[in-house]
């Protein structure tokens, strides 16, 4: 807890067997008052390890999807009283030990949330990032820069953190449950005037990192640019999708799954 607000760190797993108790290790206990654990039908030893470490772990009895977990992470926390909330992947690519760091831009109130980026400095190359995806996200950033009128550096890194606030208020649930999630997200909280920080981030790829294939990635880059023009359109007053003032957010009512700890 830092500044009286409740830190809950949430890991959206799928197969992170091989990574989940070293990226837990390096958690700083002491600033985090809970780590929750979402396996989403992972065909490994996952949910084992989680039970072994001691971490409160939901299991979905069929695969959600990468949104879908990140859904079910953050309704989970907010059930537990978070104040902010912090995504980090269980696959050990980002280090756990920038979460004070995160945490306390956003404790203090001066942004609804913070975004790890690989690509301030020169870890994400210097990491192992294979070019071709580094050239991408050099791409796909720039691109939706000019259409969100933003400077972000980097919109696509898996370690973020979020209040409280934004996560209750933001209409997530309409969201996509594949890997467009995150890139959705990012731009709801543009379009509602969000204060989004940023910090360096090293990264590390190597075999058991989790990473999508070529295929998903192509795909995942034309869904980027499609957000980036529905969200140009929706301040033009052209609202559609996840733009929609009609649309739902996260029901906190509603079950998971279920539970071990």
């Amino acid at each position: 807890m830092i500044n009286g607000k409740k830190v809950i760190v949430i890991m959206p797993a799928y197969n992170a067997a091989k990574t989940l108790r070293q990226t837990y290790d390096e958690i700083y206990k002491d600033f985090v008052d809970e780590v929750i654990l979402v396996d989403d039908n992972s065909q490994d030893e996952t949910r084992d390890i989680a039970k072994e470490l001691g971490i409160k772990t939901i299991v979905h009895k069929q695969n959600r999807g990468y949104g879908g977990n990140q859904k079910s992470c953050y309704k989970a926390a907010l059930k537990s009283g978070a104040d902010i909330v912090v995504m980090l992947h269980p696959d050990y690519q980002y280090t756990p030990k920038l979460i004070p760091a995160i945490v306390s831009m956003m404790a203090f109130e001066e942004y609804d949330a913070v975004l790890a980026s690989r690509m301030l400095g020169n870890s994400a190359l210097k990491g192992g990032m294979p070019f071709y995806k580094f050239l991408a996200n050099k791409f796909l950033t720039a691109f939706e820069n000019v259409f969100t009128a933003q400077k972000l550096s980097e919109y696509h890194t898996g370690f973020r953190g979020f209040t409280a606030k934004v996560l209750k208020e933001l209409p997530l649930a309409d969201c996509n449950d594949d890997f467009i999630f995150d890139n959705e997200i990012i731009a709801l909280m543009f379009y509602n005037n969000c204060n989004i920080g940023e910090i360096s981030c090293p990264t590390k790829y190597f075999k058991e990192a989790s990473s999508i294939n070529f295929f998903r990635s192509c795909k995942y880059g034309f869904g980027v640019l499609g957000v980036s023009i529905l969200y140009r359109l929706a301040k033009m007053g052209l609202k559609f999708r996840i733009f929609k003032s009609d649309n739902k957010k996260l029901d906190l009512n509603s079950d998971i799954e279920y539970y071990f700890k």
